[in-house]
Formats: C-alpha cells, structure tokens, sequence
C-alpha cells in the first residue's frame, strides 16, 4: 500500500504507517530539521521512503495530480494552532488551518483513503460544523468519512495524548473498516523510559521509575539542558511540579554512561 504523509514532521505517524505495512511515496514537511531527520531515518532505517520534499503544503498541493492513480492513502496531521485550546481557536480564520489545502491534495491525487489528526479542540461542539463541512466535501468526492476522539495511552503509548482522527474511505471499502480496540496493558513512562535510564547502570533508576510510575500525567521528559530549567519539565500543568521533584543530572549521567562505555 502506498502513502503520501502531509505535514509529516520528523515522521512519528509516517513510521506507524510504515510498521502497518505503508510505503511512501512522498512525505510533505516545511521545517528544514524535520526533513534532515525524515532523510537520516530513512537512510539509516532502510525505510524505502520516497521524496522528502521540503516546502509548503499549498506548493505541494499544485502539482499533487502527478500521484494520481498510484496513492491508496493521504495522510497527515495538519497545524493545531487553529483549534488548540492553548490559542485563540480561530478556526477556519487561522491561516495556519491546512484542512483546506489538505482536500485540494485528496481532490487530486484520489486515493483509497484519508486520514487525518488534530487537536481534541476541533472535537469541540464550536467546530462540529466545520467538521460537517469537511466530512460533506468527502462525500462530494465519493468518500464515506468518520471522526473519533482517541487517547493514546489506550493503545500502549506512556502519554496522555488524546487526538482527534478522521477517517474517510470510499464507500465500498468502508464497509471494511473498524477503529481499533483499547489495549488492556497500560505502558506508563517510568517502565518505557526505565531500559534507557538504567543503560548506564545508574544507581538511583530504580527509584526513577518507581516515582515516575506515581505521576498521573504522562508528559515527554525534556531534559533540563534543552528546558534551560534546573530540573526536567513537562508541559504548563500540574504534574510538571511532580517532575520537577525528580531531577536528574543529564550532563553527570552521560559522562558516567561514557566511562562505562569504555571500560572492557
């Protein structure tokens, strides 16, 4: 099955697409180090990816007809800002909202399916008619389409990420379709994290993961040398103050995993 990923960033949902047995023809990402890292993945991974084409979405969308006819899926996560609760959800006043664009592309390139994710915000009952106009104009184009609120803690994940995802098929083949079911084993951060933290064998990471697997909320650690915070940090919530209890000496544990590296 064959993919174009839109706004595919440093390819996090391109490589779950890959391990669900997609290949890609094209992924599609303005940010110059996203691209560097979708090209050195794919290098070093042997991924079989195709064109990282570094530009604009709306450029892409111009020329997107030349995959016409050989693309079963369109997928992407178009920006956030315009519906995240931490902006001013402007919507489809935004000019950062691609949805539009993101059609033009499935206009033309007409593959089997769609996907697309965004914020819980656009599950909000504000935009429930921009989700109808959006699911309408897939109609339009012959598809059947579906919006469906998941955490992702649910299947696995050591983070509390709950994401908005639309599916759009065509008819016969949505028939087919069924959104996965919850995973019963709950991964938390301390346990994900804890063959990384110990690698070293540091002394204290037993007592991390202990601790970790007591926060509720499941952020991604920063480490304090890209915060600029004396300890590690969540997001701007509470359980950053949990965090922030638990430092850890990035510098100090990196020299030790060096020295251990190097001893026979």
């Amino acid at each position: 099955m064959i993919a174009i990923e839109m706004c595919a960033g440093a390819g996090g949902q391109a490589l779950g697409l890959h391990e669900a047995g997609f290949q890609h023809a094209a992924l599609i990402e303005i940010d110059r180090h996203a691209c560097e890292t979708l090209r050195l993945n794919n290098e070093q991974l042997g991924l079989g990816w195709g064109d990282v084409i570094e530009g604009d979405l709306k450029e892409f969308a111009k020329l997107s007809a030349g995959f016409a006819g050989r693309v079963d899926l369109v997928a992407g996560g178009v920006p956030c800002p315009p519906f995240s609760k931490a902006g001013q959800q402007l919507g489809h006043k935004d000019e950062r909202d691609l949805f539009p664009i993101a059609l033009q592309v499935v206009k033309k390139v007409k593959p089997r399916a769609v996907m697309l994710e965004n914020v819980p915000g656009l599950f909000e009952e504000k935009f429930r008619w921009y989700r109808d106009k959006i699911s309408a104009e897939l109609t339009a184009m012959g598809y059947k389409s579906e919006w469906k609120l998941h955490q992702a803690s649910d299947y696995g994940v050591p983070q509390l990420r709950p994401r908005v995802i639309l599916v759009a098929m065509h008819q016969d083949d949505f028939q087919h379709f069924t959104w996965p079911e919850p995973v019963s084993n709950i991964v938390t951060v301390g346990d994900a994290l804890y063959d990384l933290i110990s690698g070293g064998g540091w002394e204290g990471a037993e007592e991390w993961r202990e601790r970790a697997n007591r926060i509720l909320q499941l952020w991604l650690v920063v480490p304090r040398s890209m915060a600029g915070l004396p300890s590690g940090r969540l997001g701007p919530n509470v359980s950053g103050v949990s965090w922030g209890l638990m430092p850890i000496d990035w510098p100090m544990m990196m020299r030790y995993r060096e020295k251990v590296s190097r001893e026979p």
